[in-house]
């Protein structure tokens, strides 16, 4: 074959580096370095004294912590990245009844916040709930005379997450299979791969940045996760660093805490990003061939169709149905005008995050491919962090920065004009998309990443011979290039900004009520019956747009007809 289909998965890239801080670095370090700046605040209390709470935890629930933590990191990863490709797999390279339903379908549990899933689970599944109640009227039973899966342990936990996080890997996974071309595969079957093989030696390898982008989102969301944890009383570094701030009134200790789960998601990153090695996941031929889906027919069918539908019922149906079920026979007393206002203030915010976040991920990963240099990589890398820190973290560490920026000003005008300006910062919008950017920049970063490192840095040297500067390569090459993944990153940030609790509930201001914040209103006052209203209602809010994110993806794919 003169123009081969294969990729080259382990050749090293043979470019001159850009050497010169164009504007792109410089910007890219003006960027970095304000997102990261909460990210620092919560870093720099390693050199503060903890009055003896890690001695403390070290002494009696630290081991636990530490056990339960990975645990559920294993748990989360397996589970979120066998369901999230198995079903993108599926879906896009094959035809079967329903196909086309849970294409779209599998998305639904993105939309659902884990705590919420949680409630629904526990009023399901506890002793007295509906199934094990039907279960003793049925045979009789009574306590003690059968098993039953104990959800308060980690694996339980584990389970409450994966259902509601593997989307991130099914949406990455996906986009990446529909950029892949069908000369690769059939490039494959003519050197002897069946389809099993073409799947595991060329697809899932081609795959591989997206997949690992995406099970690092859900492992940075599960570590993160405050209410599913705390609910079901299973202790993590989340529950820990809460109960060090509020119950020990120790915010150093929790801030260090915080910091100490830094490192981890930072050592994860950096033995994925090792494992890649020199290896580069573009295509090397010029011919691209949309993929041509697979007609499935018999057992084959159902067998494609139950690991779909599985997740599907799992993650939306079920706690969809319970949730309905309990909004139906009590709901929100409120409910009516007053929710039109929760919602325009929830759309409003999640669109202008979106439009933030995506742009300063693509300002930063364009940076990164143009100044190949440790100093940028590295800014980038730690603005990308704060989606593994707890919300309430973040908005303390945010807010420590634009209080002091807020009063350093004050006293300057009170000094020089006698004119007050109060707090032009802290309590306000501004303040609450700043806390956004910070926690949700990874999740755009991550999605970005991966569509930009399938474009040949070739492309870049052709378009830079023709008299193209930086803004116009990224303008007219990269962004057609990369449009679907620019939309799942749209879309991944727009729900997580929809379902945001801890940050928004400290850096809005006051009387600034969102989906959210009424939803947890209710649940910390045990009033599940009535918070079942909101959780509904961030579904539905969030719904839309996905399935509409998810259409155009699948249209805006390369070699996709218009019309």
């Amino acid at each position: 074959m003169t123009d081969s289909a294969l990729p080259i998965a382990n050749a090293p890239a043979r470019l001159t580096p850009i050497k010169r801080l164009s504007w792109p670095g410089t910007v890219a370090l003006f960027v970095a370095a304000t997102i990261a700046l909460p990210i620092v605040v919560v870093a720099l209390s390693v050199f503060q004294p903890d009055r003896g709470a890690w001695a403390h935890l070290w002494s009696t629930t630290l081991p636990r912590i530490l056990a339960n933590t990975g645990m559920m990191m294993l748990y989360v990863s397996v589970l979120t990245g066998v369901a999230g490709v198995a079903a993108a797999w599926f879906v896009t390279m094959c035809r079967f009844p329903g196909s086309r339903v849970l294409e779209l379908a599998l998305l639904l549990p993105f939309a659902m916040p884990g705590y919420i899933v949680g409630y629904a689970y526990n009023d399901f599944l506890q002793f007295a709930g509906p199934l094990q109640s039907s279960l003793r009227a049925t045979f009789g039973w009574s306590r003690g005379d059968y098993w039953f899966p104990e959800f308060q342990s980690p694996g339980g936990v584990s389970f409450m997450l994966a259902i509601v996080l593997y989307p991130y890997v099914y949406l990455l996974a996906r986009a990446a299979f529909l950029e892949q071309s069908v000369c690769v595969l059939e490039a494959s079957r003519m050197l002897g791969r069946n389809a099993w093989g073409a799947f595991f030696r060329v697809a899932l390898p081609l795959a591989r940045p997206a997949i690992a982008a995406g099970v690092a989102l859900a492992l940075m969301e599960a570590l993160a996760d405050f209410g599913t944890v705390q609910y079901f009383g299973v202790e993590t570094f989340t529950t820990a660093i809460y109960r060090t701030w509020i119950g020990m009134d120790n915010r150093i200790a929790s801030l260090q805490l915080a910091t100490a789960l830094l490192g981890v998601v930072l050592a994860l990153l950096a033995i994925e990003r090792a494992s890649r090695g020199a290896a580069r996941y573009h295509h090397t031929s010029r011919r691209y061939r949309p993929l041509s889906p697979i007609r499935l027919a018999g057992w084959r069918a159902a067998a494609a169709f139950a690991v779909c539908a599985t997740p599907v019922f799992l993650g939306f149906l079920l706690p969809f149905v319970i949730l309905a079920r309990m909004a139906i026979r009590v709901g929100d007393p409120f409910w009516g005008p007053r929710y039109i206002d929760y919602v325009a203030n929830s759309l409003t915010l999640a669109a202008i995050a979106v439009v933030a976040i995506v742009g300063t991920a693509l300002a930063l990963a364009y940076a990164q491919r143009r100044v190949r240099g440790a100093f940028v990589s590295g800014a980038v890398r730690i603005a990308s962090l704060g989606y593994a820190i707890p919300g309430s973290v973040i908005a303390v560490g945010v807010l420590v920065p634009l209080a002091a920026f807020d009063n350093t000003l004050d006293a300057f005008m009170r000094a020089t004009f006698g004119i007050s300006t109060g707090l032009l910062l802290s309590g306000t919008i501004l303040a609450l998309i700043y806390a956004y950017s910070v926690r949700f920049l990874a999740v755009a970063m991550g999605t970005v990443e991966a569509g930009m490192g399938k474009i040949a840095r070739t492309m870049d040297e052709a378009a830079a011979t023709l008299g193209a500067g930086p803004t116009r390569i990224l303008a007219r090459v990269h962004a057609p290039l990369m449009w679907g993944s620019t939309l799942t990153a749209a879309t991944l940030v727009f729900v997580d900004v929809l379902k945001e609790l801890p940050a928004t509930m400290i850096v809005r201001p006051f009387g600034f009520e969102t989906l959210a914040a009424r939803v947890y209103q209710l649940a910390s006052d045990e009033r599940i019956e009535q918070a079942a209203t909101g959780a509904i209602a961030i579904v539905v809010v969030g719904l839309l747009p996905v399935a509409l994110l998810s259409w155009m993806i699948v249209r805006a794919r390369p070699g996709a007809k218009a019309g």
